[in-house]
């Protein structure tokens, strides 16, 4: 095995035991519980950040951060009336389907002739 390997199931293992430490120490606060995972899952992810994939992962991370700070949010008003438009385009079609379904409701009773 290469050590990115090792380095990922050793992770694992610290990740597992957490959990399995979890559940056999059932008999202590939960908090504490709590903890007891917190711990091994910072260690399973300090372990597997020292593998290749790991580097690459944080890499990806940080460059996802980087590409969201580019981001160019809308203001309030801008926000405010692109709702507006949404909320009256969804009134219009809201009244052009109710107009069309009474049109096809009056057709279909001109058609098929008075109900009994």
């Amino acid at each position: 095995m290469t050590s990115d390997n090792l380095k990922l199931s050793a992770a694992a293992l610290i990740l597992v035991f957490g959990i399995g430490a979890f559940y056999h120490f059932s008999d202590i606060a939960s908090v504490l519980r709590l903890l007891i995972i917190l711990v091994a899952a910072a260690a399973a992810l300090a372990t597997a950040l020292q593998t290749g994939p790991g580097r690459e992962a944080w890499g990806f991370v940080a460059d996802s951060r980087g590409e969201i700070r580019k981001i160019v949010w809308p203001t309030q008003t801008e926000t405010v009336q692109a709702t507006a438009v949404v909320m009256g385009m969804v009134v219009v079609m809201a009244l052009l389907l109710w107009f069309l379904d009474a049109l096809l409701l009056w057709a279909v009773r001109f058609l098929t002739g008075p109900g009994t």
